[in-house]
C-alpha cells in the first residue's frame, strides 16, 4: 500500500490510479469513512482516462491512528503532503460532506498552480454550528449528543447512521440497501475511535467563512435538497454567497449520501463540471 509521511510523522494511506500525465481528480471523503467511500466515483474517473486520487484522513481508514491533530488546518496539511508527493497541479478537488470543508480549507490555502477547480458536495462549510454570525446553524448539544453515542456504542451508532438519515432510508418510501449500510458500518469500524471523536468538533464547529470567500477557482457546490445530515440551507444556500467562482446544483429528494446511491447522476454532473 502506498502512504505519504507528514511533517508530524503521520502515515496517510492514498490511491493514485490512471495516467500519470492525465489530468488529476482528488477525492475527500468524509466523516468517519475512508477512500473507499468513493469506489463509484474513482471507477467512473479512471475509465475516462483520468488519474484519481484519494487519500484516508488522518486516524481514517489505513492512516495512521494518532492521538492528536484531528482538526481542519491538519487535514489540510495532509492533503498538501499528498498533492506534494504526487507532485500534482492543477488539480480538481472534489470533497463530501467533512471532505468538503477539507476542500474548503485547503484550496483557499494552496500553492499557486496546484489546485484547477473545486467541488463541494453535501459539505459542512459554512459552518454547521449555530453561532452569532450564523443563528440558524445546529445547537451544540446536537453535536455533544454524537459524541455521546460514539463514546457509549460506537459500532452502533454508525449502523444507526447508515441504516436511517445518511441515505434517507428512514423516509417512508425508501428502499435501504444492506450491502450499501455495511459498507458505511465497514468504513467507519477500520478509523480510530479519539480520531472520530475529535473529528466531530472539526465537521461541526469550524468556520469557513474566510475559506471560501478565499476561494478563486471555479466552485461546483452539489447538495441534496433532503440531506438530513447537513441540511442545505444551513450549508450550500449560504456557501454559494461566499463564493467569487460558485455554481450551485440542487438535487431534491437526493439524501447526504447521494454521491453513492445517486452516483450515475452525481458522476454525470460531476463530468460535465470536470471538462467544462
Amino acid at each position: 500500500m502506498a502512504y505519504v509521511t507528514t511533517k508530524d510523522g503521520v502515515e496517510i494511506f492514498f490511491k493514485d490510479w490512471g495516467p500519470k500525465d492525465a489530468q488529476a481528480i482528488m477525492f475527500h471523503h468524509g466523516w468517519p469513512l475512508s477512500s473507499d467511500d468513493w469506489d463509484a466515483q474513482l471507477l467512473f474517473f479512471v475509465n475516462k482516462g483520468y488519474r484519481v486520487v484519494a487519500h484516508d484522513r488522518r486516524g481514517h481508514g489505513r492512516s495512521s491512528q494518532v492521538a492528536d491533530g484531528h482538526d481542519m488546518d491538519h487535514y489540510a496539511a495532509d492533503v498538501a503532503a499528498v498533492v506534494a508527493a504526487l507532485d500534482l497541479q492543477e488539480v480538481v478537488h472534489i470533497g463530501h460532506s467533512t471532505g468538503g470543508g477539507e476542500v474548503a480549507r485547503y484550496v483557499a490555502r494552496a500553492e499557486s498552480g496546484r489546485v484547477g477547480k473545486a467541488v463541494l458536495i453535501g459539505a459542512v462549510p459554512p459552518i454547521m454550528l449555530k453561532t452569532d454570525a450564523y443563528p440558524n446553524g445546529l445547537p451544540l448539544e446536537i453535536f455533544d449528543g454524537f459524541r455521546a453515542s460514539l463514546a457509549a456504542d460506537r459500532s452502533s451508532f454508525y449502523r444507526e447512521l447508515a441504516a436511517g438519515p445518511f441515505y434517507g432510508f428512514n423516509r417512508p418510501a425508501a428502499e435501504p440497501l444492506p450491502a450499501v449500510i455495511d459498507n458505511w458500518w465497514r468504513q467507519g469500524m477500520m478509523g480510530g475511535a479519539k480520531a472520530h471523536y475529535d473529528g466531530i468538533k472539526a465537521f461541526s464547529e469550524t468556520d469557513f467563512t474566510d475559506d471560501l470567500k478565499a476561494i478563486n477557482v471555479p466552485t461546483l457546490i452539489m447538495h441534496g435538497e433532503d440531506d438530513q445530515i447537513v441540511p442545505i440551507d444551513n450549508s450550500a444556500r449560504l456557501s454559494i454567497d461566499l463564493l467569487s467562482k460558485g455554481e450551485l446544483k440542487v438535487y431534491p429528494d437526493f439524501s447526504h449520501g447521494m454521491a453513492t446511491v445517486n452516483a450515475e447522476t452525481i458522476n454525470a454532473d460531476l463530468l460535465a463540471f470536470v471538462e467544462g
